[in-house]
């Protein structure tokens, strides 16, 4: 069955949310045919196609967006001029080039176009081409979750006080029949809608944000850093992408769910050009570089997420994050970039290669840092879940 196509689903996320979208359905429908049964009214009748119309829409939305994917880059791209490519980053995974607004994801293994996330309740990346069809899967997850939150509960009520209704009612009110078994699946169902109004609702405001800025989540941090970097005196950096709310809204919502341009030449502003973002990312990295630090193991570590063997501190303390951990031994070397009180992340030198790369977190008390230079020891780096800025930037690129 984890064959071809189907292997999307052999995974906890799209399983858990067909269940979901399958136990709210059900159960509503159930619930709608004795509190309100479509023959009844017009009202009644109108009430079940929007919700069976979401519940449908939603399931569509969702395998569109499982299956279309994000859509990825060649392997092995380059740019059409052979000059564009001192503006672009390498990628050595795919052995090719990343073209504006794409980013390599470890999860598919391959270079992302325009990669907003990758989300494992598609078990997929939500990127340039089922950014719009996930869009729409979570309008519709919302607005069906809300509908029969409000079905659900009022069939439990009316369940609930059904002997009242029978000899003290008009006659005109709902009877409804739960068993004490049907009574808690429909409890248990109401949790689970309410759970994706308020959970799923968010995530939906988030992502109307991100397309009306047209800026994915990844493009915010990779902004925020080109912010903190300059100065008071330096000229703000210009997000090239942001054409305006209904422009940028334009690019991605459509009822054809169709994207719009090939995602890898883009529309910008006039006081930009395709590589104005590229640039900025490429500088960035360069002080990442100057100011990553070298450390040595000194205790090995299998990559486990709680080592308890390494302390307390380290085992209740993990980065509160999906990147991975990785395995070190003896004598490894590893660049390290970002340090917490506990833990540190880097990429192991030793043993890796251009094509395959060690990153993640490891505990701290695993390794020490190399000592090259007296301004190393002078200026050590601080705990923080970010890049340390050891010292400004002399220099920067101009454009």
């Amino acid at each position: 069955m984890c064959v071809g196509p189907l292997k999307r689903f052999c995974h906890w996320g799209p399983l858990i949310a067909l269940g979901i979208i399958k136990s709210v359905t059900f159960a509503t429908v159930s619930c709608l045919s004795q509190w309100w049964p479509p023959h009844e009214s017009w009202g009644s009748s109108v009430l079940f196609f929007t919700f069976m119309s979401c519940a449908v829409l939603t399931l569509y939305c969702f395998l569109h967006a499982m299956f279309t994917g994000p859509g990825t880059m060649p392997l092995k791209w380059e740019p059409e001029k052979a000059e564009d490519k001192q503006f672009l980053q390498f990628c050595g995974t795919c052995e090719g080039y990343k073209a504006p607004r794409t980013h390599h994801c470890r999860k598919c293994g391959r270079c992302v176009m325009k990669m907003d996330h990758h989300c494992p309740w598609i078990n997929n990346c939500v990127g340039h081409k089922n950014h719009c069809s996930f869009t729409f899967f979570l309008l519709f997850a919302v607005l069906g979750c809300a509908q029969a939150s409000v079905v659900l509960s009022l069939s439990i009520y009316h369940a609930i006080h059904r002997t009242w209704y029978i000899y003290y009612g008009t006659g005109r009110e709902p009877i409804v029949y739960m068993s004490l078994w049907g009574m808690v699946m429909c409890m248990f169902v109401l949790g689970l809608a309410i759970g994706v109004v308020l959970a799923v609702g968010m995530l939906l405001y988030f992502q109307l944000r991100a397309i009306l800025r047209n800026r994915t989540a990844i493009e915010d941090w990779i902004l925020e850093k080109a912010v903190h970097r300059r100065g008071v005196m330096d000229q703000p950096f210009i997000y090239p992408y942001n054409l305006g709310c209904w422009n940028n809204f334009k690019q991605v919502i459509n009822f054809s769910c169709e994207p719009i341009g090939d995602g890898i030449m883009w529309l910008v502003r006039t006081e930009c050009h395709q590589y104005t973002l590229t640039i900025e990312q490429l500088e960035q990295k360069a002080e990442k570089r100057a100011r990553c630090r070298e450390y040595q193991v000194v205790q090995s570590y299998s990559g486990w997420w709680f080592p308890c063997t390494k302390g307390l501190g380290v085992c209740c303390h993990p980065p509160c994050t999906d990147e991975p951990r990785i395995s070190l031994q003896l004598g490894d070397i590893v660049a390290v970039t970002r340090w917490k009180k506990y833990w540190l992340y880097g990429e192991r030198t030793s043993g890796s290669s251009k094509t395959e790369r060690h990153r993640g977190w490891f505990p701290r008390c695993c390794a020490v840092q190399i000592l090259s230079t007296e301004s190393d020891s002078d200026n050590p780096p601080t705990d923080t879940n970010r890049p340390v800025q050891d010292s400004p930037v002399e220099s920067k690129k101009k454009r």
